[in-house]
């Protein structure tokens, strides 16, 4: 018996090694078990976080080296993922690089519950490094690698360097058939100084996912692909609005991983004047174009607004220096200030205010968490990173999302390793949000993808115990 045991376990040892995990992962006959770090030397295989699925270690550091044949590059495709969420991944998170050290080219940083997209090298080596401190863990990270061909086809150009002032951008295979699996192609785009460029998708199929981790095209202002510069992130099979940069360089990337392909898009960029009229719809995520209109003869007097109600009434004085007049968004009139609310002068004679019934309430929340969780098209927790006046007395809300408990039709945008979203408050003040704080925050989607709050919707302060509570409503039926 004993000679029995001593034979499997060698036979087990020859099985690692001839696999080439050494320290890094062992396989028994039910699951495999995974180690703090390790070389990874294999045409493919799964790569996890000690321990798995049991909590992470606190205060520890693994790294872990891939490598796979020569010739190819490695494809990592994650299939779970949870660590401490953090907006800016300070205590606990995942640094992939392009290569087998730390001086090279960082493929991402990831941290939180929200799976990263698949991350593909240019050479035939990875490295991942974990790092958690000693409070909060999480259950860690399964993925999977594999060796793949880097995408070669003389008939098809994917990716780079483009300084035409107009041209097209399409996925490889376009419009034969579909694009490859594991592809990364990377188009940078510069145009003379003085311009600006514009995007427009003619067709648009990519893979759907809520927060577009597997296939994608991204699009970054400027020539690096920084969090900060993101435009947008865009999958499925909607199109795209017009994109605009706010100068004369664009980065696109576009990624598909090893699973399920589609057609793919065609785009067509052209140059256009900087400062030409551009309505921006989602804060920058899409926008729409619309050509710079002829000065307007000052000849010709302004129309008078058309209101009984208004009548006579002179424009009051301005306090304060001018407002300019914003464009309206998303109505595509050619007319300024068209379809605006009509301004009503207070009687102490100070600015103009639009009329919005709404804000005039007494601001007090309605409902209990639970029978507002039901209630709400989406529900989410999250630190508001920014707070913006919006058209006609709105407040734009950007917030960076700790969970996403309840997200219907909202649009949640991934930069980086941060998944945010945006709100539009109808009332500045109510609810009251302040930037920095972490918040419950419940309430309807809009057309456009963006929450929109209107007073009395569940919003709270967002402490840890919180999590559960609504874990526990999220299970049950409302």
């Amino acid at each position: 018996m004993m000679m029995h045991v001593g034979c499997m376990w060698c036979l087990s040892i020859f099985l690692c090694l001839s696999l080439g995990w050494t320290e890094a992962q062992q396989t028994n006959y039910t699951r495999p078990v995974f180690y703090c770090g390790g070389d990874l030397v294999a045409d493919s295989g799964f790569v996890g976080s000690e321990g798995f699925p049991s909590f992470y270690k606190p205060n520890s550091k693994c790294t872990w080296r891939i490598t796979v044949p020569e010739g190819n590059v490695v494809m990592l495709s994650f299939r779970i993922f949870d660590l401490e969420a953090d907006s800016q991944c300070r205590y606990d998170y995942l640094d992939v690089y392009n290569g087998h050290s730390n001086m090279v080219q960082k493929l991402g940083r990831f941290c939180g519950t929200f799976r990263p997209g698949a991350l593909i090298t240019t050479t035939n080596t990875m490295m991942l490094e974990m790092v958690t401190d000693g409070e909060t863990q999480g259950r860690g990270f399964v993925a999977y690698f594999s060796g793949a061909k880097p995408y070669v086809d003389d008939q098809q150009f994917c990716g780079g360097k483009i300084t035409k002032a107009q041209g097209e951008i399409m996925t490889p295979n376009w419009p034969d058939k579909k694009y490859p699996a594991g592809t990364s192609c990377s188009w940078l785009i510069t145009v003379e100084p003085d311009m600006v460029i514009h995007v427009k998708f003619d067709k648009f199929v990519l893979e759907a996912d809520t927060y577009c981790r597997f296939d994608y095209v991204a699009f970054f202002n400027g020539g690096e692909k920084d969090d900060s510069r993101l435009i947008g992130k865009y999958c499925g099979d909607q199109r795209p609005q017009p994109i605009i940069t706010s100068g004369n360089v664009l980065l696109v990337q576009f990624v598909s991983d090893l699973s399920v392909t589609s057609d793919g898009f065609l785009a067509h960029y052209t140059s256009i004047p900087r400062g030409s009229d551009i309505t921006t719809i989602n804060s920058g995520a899409r926008t729409s174009f619309t050509p710079p209109k002829p000065a307007v003869k000052p000849a010709v007097p302004e129309r008078p607004a058309v209101s009984p109600t208004v009548k006579n009434v002179p424009p009051p004085v301005p306090t304060g220096r001018p407002r300019p007049v914003k464009p309206t968004r998303g109505r595509g009139q050619d007319t300024p200030g068209q379809d605006r609310r009509v301004p009503v002068a207070r009687p102490n004679g100070k600015r103009p205010v639009p009329i919005n019934p709404l804000c005039a309430k007494a601001c007090k929340r309605d409902g209990t968490i639970k029978s507002s969780f039901c209630a709400s098209e989406f529900v989410i927790t999250g630190k508001v990173t920014s707070l913006a006046p919006g058209p006609r007395g709105t407040l734009v809300v950007s917030v960076s999302l700790i969970k996403a408990y309840k997200a219907g039709r909202l649009t949640i945008t991934q930069v980086g390793e941060t998944m945010s979203v945006k709100l539009v408050s109808q009332c500045k003040k109510c609810p009251l949000l302040r930037k920095g704080g972490n918040y419950i925050i419940m309430g309807q989607v809009a057309e456009d993808g963006r929450g929109s709050l209107e007073p009395g919707v569940f919003t709270a302060l967002y402490k840890a115990p919180h999590h559960k509570l609504i874990t526990n409503i999220q299970n049950q039926p409302c």
